[in-house]
């Protein structure tokens, strides 16, 4: 697809306006639209600073921090990254030193603040959960953080996550190969008060954020309730990196296919035996579709606009685990019809591409069902699309996530630096199987969890929708 250059005339006052600055940004972004826009508008308004706690203070910069990580959660907080605020499941994630949290408390999160990427994609926005409570996060993302005596806090995120809020955050960004947002930069973003609006729009937000930590909180129990039937334990990631013996070790190599030492990592082998000591077990290529388990096809990617009438949203590795999915525009004419490319509902994608360090998502699952049906999937995933007379999709989703199938799934990799699955080797990974009941149950976990995902796009979509036609319509 060629690319077209945008022009726009900007008028002198325009340029005046925002103190003389010759970059196209602040003109492009519809931001200054956006201000006359509001200006013209009856209701009051009021600058975001004057709705954050203690003023310009209740915008936060954290500053730069130096990273000193640790292995045990004893001595760590999670540190989210300015992608890790994105995501549906925060636990697998980085620990930062608990000295580098008490020498700046700015680092750690609360619950209902609005978070906004400052660096490199500006304007990314996320609503902190329940499970985001008290986790520390980058210095690349701001905080906001709402006077609740002032204004509801779901309905500052739903404004600044509108078509109205987003080009006023970005407008205020600086740098020209990086960009960054300070504080003062959003500080006099007007914000309008709309009534009644205000209330509804943050309910429906906080019940969005109560929806997801419902749901992680569903899948976490799918998995040890698989795990406790099958009369199974999970490890943990202190288990691991305690156990392992990775850093030395001997194994005996009787008919291998490998030489690679992370294959024959003495842990690795003994989850292996250990689940096949479970009531009952099958080999994962005993459960899955003939055909699949196997990473997708590669194929020719045409652009489109993005529109689901003639395009399709690509998700690769590092879109798939968002909370809302937001992928690249292909044409749908030009895709194969294939269903290891438009993955079927219960399947489950696991990255079959990246590291070994214990944050990267090489390994990590993701379940399609709902929304995540209406996409196309890069070849970079692993397909595992179950056999249902077999075994239920949410209860093979739950067990592929548990910490010690993740262990299992990285001892099959080849590679150097970019690892992958040795075709063979992930053939052979037990799974453990439990009875009728239980299997229903799990299942039901997952499943209804990712309704309640579904649920929490809507939940947002309707806010943001609610707040921008009350403002189009001058407001309440």
């Amino acid at each position: 697809m060629s690319r077209k250059f945008q022009c726009k005339i900007v008028p002198i006052s325009w340029v005046e306006n925002e103190g003389r600055r010759l970059d196209c940004g602040p003109y492009m972004s519809g931001a200054i639209e956006t201000r006359i826009l509001l200006k013209k508008m009856s209701f009051k308004k009021n600058a975001l600073q004057s709705l954050t706690r203690g003023g310009i203070s209740g915008i936060i910069n954290a500053g730069r921090i130096a990273r000193i990580w640790v292995d045990h959660p004893d001595y760590g907080y999670k540190f989210l990254s300015s992608t890790d605020i994105l995501q549906f499941d925060v636990n697998n994630v980085s620990l930062i030193a608990k000295s580098i949290g008490k020498q700046n408390r700015n680092l750690l999160l609360e619950r209902n603040w609005t978070l906004i990427t400052r660096s490199g994609s500006i304007g990314r926005m996320a609503y902190a959960r329940e499970d985001m409570h008290g986790l520390a996060c980058t210095e690349d993302v701001l905080r906001v953080i709402p006077d609740e005596n002032k204004v509801c806090p779901g309905y500052i995120y739903a404004y600044l996550s509108t078509k109205f809020g987003i080009p006023l955050v970005a407008s205020g960004t600086y740098g020209s190969i990086i960009t960054h947002l300070e504080p003062s930069h959003i500080a006099e973003l007007p914000v309008p008060r709309i009534g009644d609006i205000e209330e509804q729009a943050h309910t429906l937000i906080q019940r969005a954020a109560d929806l997801r930590y419902l749901a992680i909180t569903q899948i976490n129990k799918a998995t040890e309730d698989y795990l406790f039937a099958a009369g199974l334990e999970d490890i943990t990631t202190v288990d691991f990196h305690e156990k392992s013996k990775k850093n030395g070790f001997y194994a005996s190599l009787p008919n291998a296919n490998s030489l690679r030492a992370v294959n024959f990592i003495p842990l690795n082998r003994d989850l292996d035996k250990y689940v096949t000591q479970s009531k009952s077990w099958a080999y994962i290529s005993e459960l899955t579709r003939p055909g699949t388990l196997r990473t997708g096809p590669r194929f020719k990617r045409i652009d489109s606009i993005p529109d689901p009438e003639i395009g399709v949203e690509l998700l690769g590795q590092r879109e798939c685990f968002n909370l809302r999915p937001d992928g690249r525009w292909l044409s749908r004419k030009y895709l194969p019809k294939d269903e290891l490319i438009f993955l079927p509902e219960g399947s489950t994608m696991i990255a079959a591409r990246g590291g070994l360090d214990d944050s990267n998502s090489f390994a990590r699952c993701q379940f399609i069902a709902g929304k995540r049906t209406q996409y196309a999937y890069s070849q970079d995933f692993l397909r595992v699309i179950p056999e249902q007379d077999k075994i239920l999709p949410g209860c093979l989703f739950a067990f592929l996530r548990s910490e010690m199938a993740f262990r299992m799934l990285r001892g099959y990799s080849i590679g150097s630096i970019q690892q992958e699955y040795h075709p063979e080797m992930v053939k052979w990974m037990p799974v453990p199987l439990v009875d009728y009941e239980t299997a229903n149950r799990v299942n039901n976990l997952v499943v209804d969890a990712y309704r309640k995902y579904d649920e929490a796009i809507d939940c947002e979509d309707q806010a943001r929708a609610l707040v921008e036609r009350t403002i189009e319509e001058g407001g309440c």
